[in-house]
Order: structure tokens, then sequence, then C-alpha cells
């Protein structure tokens, strides 16, 4: 039954206000739409509710706190709340557990509680990483719990989240939506309400499960093409090799309907969804009996740069008559990647860990982490000024390239001689290595 009508302004509810929830219902409110945001953490309402945003994200705590101000988007930790909503989001976290199946219990205890607070009419969406077959499976048998079935009294659909960290309200402005029902009814429901609510395509699917995979298959994707990046980047080094140059060139043929797209290597990958996301395609294919290759070996290679840029950093040192248990090294940037303050599975941590057990001194600076959860997750109190940790520095690492970075006065640095850059995220140009050489800077970059 379709419960959604042309032109018609049904109120949302997001529930988990994460950093994805947090997202869209901040787009949803900016774009009018009554949002209320539920999450059971009641020390997160609470900086929501006194205009603090825990997400580095560009744009997001400006939106958050006008919708808030403006009544757009109410805050609570009721579940009760959602029977006034029309539209449920789903968007709690689905964490893996180390042999890639998932960790349920956020997403059932939202399914059960959202389950005893349904009401006929509601259309229930999705967005949380899921291996194929959780929303006909596990999250439609939790919400029908409450007495309602599917299909008759509420309209149920998977739609993932694609947006990247750091350009999210960009793209969720202008991303496609993949949508996949439970029925016909439900599909062409969530179809239209992310149409009117975004104003972008929608991709419609046959089932849940294809909308499932097409978010595992993004991730899949982007982990394997870094590991290639990666492993090329190894390659071309061994030959003096610039491997940017190649893949500029490499990427300029036709293939299909596209070019070749090989990414750009880094120190690793981190983040909350490449280095799960594989593993959950790899677990969910074992339980059918299919052997997957390329999900384990892209996390395999991607796991080990981190020690690769260490040992890069060691090996030059010593190359250069330092010892590196008693070397300073500055690192720039702590996050898994630039312009944000997220350090969840930051590869920066591999990179620390080694230096710190080389024996190194390492100093530590990035202005979008918050030093409290750098200590306590990195081993390291951050420096607050730029100056402060290149003091000296037989090395900076320039492991993310925040914005913060980009200008960077190098001739004024206060570093050792003979500084090396290691360049892990800023893909600096050749022009820009000539001056670093010119002021007296050893650079090496990741396959540079």
């Amino acid at each position: 039954m379709r419960y959604l009508r042309e032109n018609e302004q049904p109120k949302v509810a997001v529930i988990g206000l994460g950093y994805v929830g947090s997202c869209y219902a901040a787009i949803l409110a900016e774009r009018g739409w009554h949002v209320t945001g539920i999450d059971t953490n009641t020390h997160l309402i609470q900086e929501l509710q006194d205009g603090h945003c825990r997400y580095q994200e560009d744009g997001l705590a400006p939106l958050l706190e006008a919708a808030i101000t403006d009544s757009r988007l109410s805050l609570t930790t009721d579940f009760a709340a959602i029977t006034d909503a029309d539209v449920l989001l789903l968007t709690v976290g689905t964490p893996v557990r180390t042999d890639g199946s998932m960790v349920e219990e956020q997403l059932g205890q939202a399914s059960e509680q959202i389950g005893r607070h349904l009401r006929p009419g509601q259309l229930v969406l999705v967005k949380s990483t899921v291996p194929p077959g959780t929303t006909r499976d596990f999250v439609r048998p939790l919400l029908e719990q409450g007495g309602l079935t599917c299909g008759t009294d509420f309209n149920l659909a998977f739609t993932p989240e694609r947006f990247a960290e750091g350009t999210a309200l960009k793209e969720l402005r202008s991303l496609p939506i993949v949508v996949g029902g439970i029925d016909d009814d439900s599909t062409q429901d969530a179809a239209l309400f992310w149409r009117q609510a975004l104003h972008v395509d929608v991709l419609t699917q046959d089932s849940p499960e294809a909308a499932e995979i097409v978010k595992l298959a993004d991730n899949w994707w982007i982990d394997l093409n870094i590991a290639m990046a990666n492993e090329l980047a190894k390659f071309c080094a061994a030959y003096n090799v610039d491997v940017l140059d190649v893949i500029t060139a490499a990427n300029t043929i036709t293939k299909g309907k596209h070019h070749v797209n090989i990414l750009l290597p880094s120190i690793g990958v981190g983040g909350s969804c490449l280095v799960k996301d594989p593993w959950m395609v790899w677990h969910t294919a074992q339980r059918h009996g299919i052997e997957l290759h390329t999900p384990p070996t892209s996390r395999k290679i991607n796991q080990t740069m981190p020690d690769h840029t260490s040992q890069l950093i060691i090996d030059t040192l010593a190359s250069q008559g330092k010892n590196p248990a008693t070397a300073t090294i500055a690192i720039l940037g702590a996050a898994f990647k630039n312009n944000t303050g997220d350090l969840r599975a930051t590869p920066v941590e591999g990179v620390i860990t080694a230096l710190l057990k080389a024996g190194a001194t390492v100093k530590l600076h990035d202005p979008l982490v918050d030093p409290y959860q750098a200590e306590t997750q990195l081993g390291i109190t951050p420096t607050e000024t730029l100056h402060e940790t290149v003091r000296d520095a037989d090395c900076i690492a320039i492991m993310a390239l925040h914005h913060d970075f980009t200008h960077i006065d190098y001739a004024t640095l206060p570093v050792a001689p003979q500084c090396l850059i290691l360049d892990g995220r800023a893909y600096y140009t050749k022009q820009k290595i000539a001056e670093l050489r010119q002021l007296g800077y050893t650079y090496l970059g990741i396959g540079r």
C-alpha cells in the first residue's frame, strides 16, 4: 500500500544521531522539513541542544544550530516520538567483529524500539550498512514484533548512505539515492520521499538485497582500488618513477563507458566504512559457500601501509646518517583523511606506534582532532601550534593535509638540518617538491 503523496511534506524521524544521522537531520531540516532526532546517548543530545556539534564536517554545525533554533529539528531520547513521524530513517552504527560478521546489537535494539511505537501508514528506511538480507530477515521481523505487518500496515526499504566524510553535505545535495523496498509500494514510497526531500535522482532496485549490495560494492571497489594504487606506488618506487605521473597517464584511457580510474596511494585506509565493509562482504559470502579473494586481499594490502610508511621514514633517516632512535618526528594530521577530525581506524595510529617502537620522539599536531581523544587513542598529547610541533624535527610527516596545512611557510620552520618531508597525503606538485629541496629539505612521498 502507498502512504506518501506527491507535493506533501511528511514529518521525519532520524533514529541515531551519529555522523550519518546528524548530516541527514541537518540537510532535511535545511530543506524545511520537520525532523525529530532520536538517540539513546543523552550526552550527545545535550551537546546538540547546547549548540555543540562533535563532528568535523564543513557546514554541519551551523545547519544543526539553525534547525534547532528555528524548531525545525527537535531532539529526544524517547522512541515514542516516532509515532508523530511519517518517515523513519534508521541510521545506527553497524560495526563488525574480527571475523567480518556484523555486530547486531545497535541495529537490533533500535529496530525493536521502533517496532514498539510503529503506527499504521509509516515508511521505515534503513540506512545503516548491512549484509544482504538484513533488512528483510533481521529488521523486518523485529519491526513486526510490535503487531503491525510489513507491506500491509507499514512500508520498509533499504537506502544506503554513500556520501564521503568531509564533503557530505555537498554530496547529499547532488548524489543519486539508491532504494530497494520489501515490495513495489515500499520502493515507490521511498523513491518519492527522496525525490521530494533532496531533489536528486533516485535509482530504484528490485529488492532491498540489491540496494544493500550497492553500498558494499562501492566500498569494496574503493578499498580494492586503493590497494592497487598502494602496490603500484611500491612498484614505481623500485624504478625511481613518480607514481602520480603513472596514474595520471594511465587514467586517460577509455574503458567501457568510462576511463580507467586508479585512485591515489597513501599511508593507509581508515574511517568507519572502508575498513569493515570488505570484511562484511567476505564473511557474508562465506556463509553462502562462496570464497571471495579480493576483499581480504585489499584489506591486507592497505593494512600494511602504516608500517610501510614508518619504515620509509626510518630508512631515509638512517641513509642521512641519523639514528632513528634519537630522531624527532613531527606528525601533521592524525585523522584518517584530509579535512576531518575523525580518528576512527586512522592509519596514523599504526605509523605512530611503529615510530615509537623504533625509539623515535613523536610529536603531533592536528587542529581538527579533539586533544583528549587523540591522547586516549594515540598515546600522545597533541601540541597546540605548528612551530612547537616541528621544532628541531628530523622529519615532518604530513599524514592529513587539512586546510590549515595548505599554506605552510616551510622557509620559516625551526626544523633540524636535512629535515625529511614525508608526504603521506599532500600530493605535492613537482614544482612544490623542487622548492622544498631548494630550502634544504629531503622530500619523499608514497611511490614518489
